[in-house]
């Protein structure tokens, strides 16, 4: 169209809109009466159904109002053997500072260096502007302990598992795991595009016999953890590595709580069964033996890469802050240098398992310094823990679903820290609780 003929409609949309019609006078309105329609009432907005759940959820409420609430307690100390709950002195069996190093002064120190230089965070995620040097330091320093080519931080020892499963199992492969492994393992295998796959738990010939079934050509990544957090059972690793190698699958090893527990110089699973070099990704995380926060995952060199460029949990979350990472350094650096702090890990834990099985309290197969005391019922579980924090004992319970239904138990955990005097006292008043409860 030429410009000439454009002209008249532009001229059009400039001319004046008409006027709009008048409105009825009130008074006219009320002349007319009937013969006005009235307006129709406006529909009701549908309700909000999204939250019914969180409405109707009535379980904790419940608990509280029976005095058996576990969760939140609040602790006005330093995680330590003995923790300050309501003004109260407490023997503190629930921790999983299994190495006792949460308020050693070293680390402590080395937390406020860290703060002194680097501040209080990167404000920013790794894959940016969040990789500090002490990130570089302490991942090296990983991948000498677990002794892999190359080691990641990441922010969280959840976000490891997210990140590191989802990011490596693409559609048409497989991912398998035991049935008890930790929420974020499974999370991670959801997330993934992936097939997942479970077998029962350390059921070796299940895992055999999923993979038997999978095309030989497709991509398939076994996870499991080392030492499984609730049962204190360590995986048939050599099993696992038989089975992977016989069907071309990578293995992905949890070591939250094998770290600083299981092998030479706490170099966790793998180590421990001699069998670094056939597990091809190592996972740990710092809020257990490590004294801080957040996790890594150790792999050959070109994984690492690949996860430094394709794991969503690592590049679109802020890095770990310099306090945490200067924390894990001195905790390495007394692990090292402290052997005997393992030893006495394992000295009490021995003592503890001895004592419990002695009263007649069924331990299942554990066989770390996680023993769970199974009690057969939730509302007991949630009974003793009540009178055991009433004798002055932090235990942890354990139900549904971090247990099947039916397996509710109360979970202890020993620390290098406990003196022999504060486990004859926990194993007196477990013996005492137990009886109340007929679990003895």
């Amino acid at each position: 169209m030429s410009r000439q003929n454009k002209a008249p409609l532009l001229e059009e949309n400039r001319a004046t809109p008409p006027e709009p019609l008048p409105l009825p006078h009130p008074a006219a309105a009320r002349l007319a009466g009937s013969r006005l329609t009235p307006p129709k009432s406006p529909a009701a907005p549908p309700p909000c159904v999204l939250l019914e759940k969180a409405r109707n959820f009535t379980a904790a409420a419940d608990l509280r109002t029976a005095g058996l609430y576990p969760y939140f307690r609040r602790i006005s100390s330093a995680q330590d053997t003995e923790v300050i709950i309501e003004g109260r002195k407490v023997l503190m069996l629930g921790s999983n500072s299994y190495l006792g190093l949460t308020n050693h002064p070293r680390i402590k120190e080395a937390a406020r260096a860290a703060v002194d230089k680097y501040g209080s965070g990167c404000a920013g995620s790794r894959f940016l502007n969040g990789t500090l040097d002490i990130h570089l330091e302490l991942e090296s320093a990983l991948a000498r302990l677990v002794n892999k080519e190359a080691v990641l931080l990441y922010s969280t020892g959840f976000q490891v598992n997210l990140g590191v499963i989802s990011a490596l199992v693409a559609k048409g492969e497989y991912v398998l795991g035991d049935k008890s492994n930790h929420a974020s393992i499974v999370e991670g295998c959801l997330l993934a595009q992936g097939k997942f796959l479970r077998f029962a738990h350390r059921d070796m010939a299940a895992l055999e016999s999923r993979m038997d079934k999978l095309e030989p050509e497709a991509g398939k990544l076994i996870v499991v953890d080392g030492v499984f957090s609730m049962e204190g059972d360590i995986i048939q690793l050599p099993e696992v590595c038989r089975i992977a190698s016989q069907y071309g699958a990578a293995v992905m090893v949890d070591d939250a709580h094998a770290i600083g527990v299981l092998g030479p110089n706490g170099a966790g699973t793998a180590s421990h069964f001699g069998l670094t070099d056939q597990v091809h990704l190592i996972m740990g995380t710092f809020s257990k033996s490590l004294a801080s926060l957040g996790g890594f995952i150790g792999a050959d060199a070109a994984t690492i890469d690949y996860l430094k460029h394709h794991s969503r949990a690592l590049i679109f979350s802020a890095s770990m802050s310099p306090a945490n990472a200067a924390a894990v350094l001195a905790a390495l650096q007394i692990m090292e240098q402290e052997p005997e702090r393992i030893a006495q890990l394992w000295r009490n834990t021995r003592r503890m398992k001895q004592g419990l099985r002695e009263l007649g309290f069924n331990l299942g197969d554990s066989q770390t310094p996680i023993l769970p005391v199974y009690c057969g019922g939730l509302m007991r579980a949630f009974q003793m823990c009540k009178r055991l924090q009433e004798e002055g004992v932090f235990v942890n319970p354990v139900v549904s679903p971090a247990v099947a239904p039916g397996q509710e138990l109360i979970r202890i955990s020993l620390m290098a820290t406990h003196t022999d005097q504060q486990v004859d006292f926990a194993l007196d008043k477990l013996g005492k609780v137990g009886k109340e409860l007929h679990l003895l």
